[in-house]
């Protein structure tokens, strides 16, 4: 995927999701080349701001935590990150039915992939050490990967209805709502099973 085309997918239905469409990427493809790379921006920046800036955006743990155990509740996390993709491209070619589509398991994929990217790509806020800017970044994130799911239901699905899009739109994110929150969750049982397997 070529990510200069992903301001444009933020506003437009064909801008960047048509070539997308038209190169058709296998999921393996999609998966090793964008997902897998993208997926380790967050738990590199988590480690970045663990132990270059404690206690600047994370409150500081107590005991504190070792580079090794930082990094086994990161390497968790990232496992948990790619697990999520492939299990909300699951769910989203399950949710065709509620728009009487049959999107393939290809297309929600793409989605899968795309959508999260804001927020794969704000956790590089932590370069700066302050919570208000994290979580500035984080709002604008999700604001955007609404655009994006809002933007690529109604050409990925091939739908005819505006209304249809958006009504599969809103199942897309408040899935996408849910799966961030069981990833936050992930990644504190992982530091709360660390710290307690001491």
């Amino acid at each position: 995927m070529n990510t200069h085309n992903l301001p444009k997918m933020l506003y437009s239905y064909s801008e960047g999701w048509q070539d997308l469409i038209q190169v058709h990427p296998t999921v393996a493809k999609i998966f090793t080349m964008y997902v897998m790379p993208m997926s380790l921006i967050p738990p590199a920046m988590f480690l970045y701001s663990m132990f270059a800036t404690p206690g600047a955006v994370f409150p500081e743990l107590v005991p504190h935590i070792s580079v090794a155990e930082a990094l086994a509740a990161a390497v968790a996390f990232y496992v948990a990150e790619l697990a999520m993709v492939a299990l909300m491209a699951s769910i989203i070619q399950q949710m065709g039915d509620v728009v009487d589509a049959k999107p393939p398991y290809s297309e929600s994929f793409i989605l899968a992939a795309v959508a999260p990217t804001p927020l794969w790509l704000s956790a590089l806020a932590l370069f700066i050490p302050s919570a208000w800017v994290a979580g500035i970044a984080v709002a604008a994130a999700w604001v955007a990967s609404a655009a994006l799911i809002y933007h690529g239901v109604y050409p990925l699905f091939k739908l005819e209805d505006t209304s249809k899009s958006r009504l599969m739109g809103s199942f897309v994110l408040t899935a996408g709502v849910i799966a961030w929150g069981a990833l936050l969750v992930v990644l504190a049982l992982a530091m709360s099973m660390i710290v307690g397997l001491r």
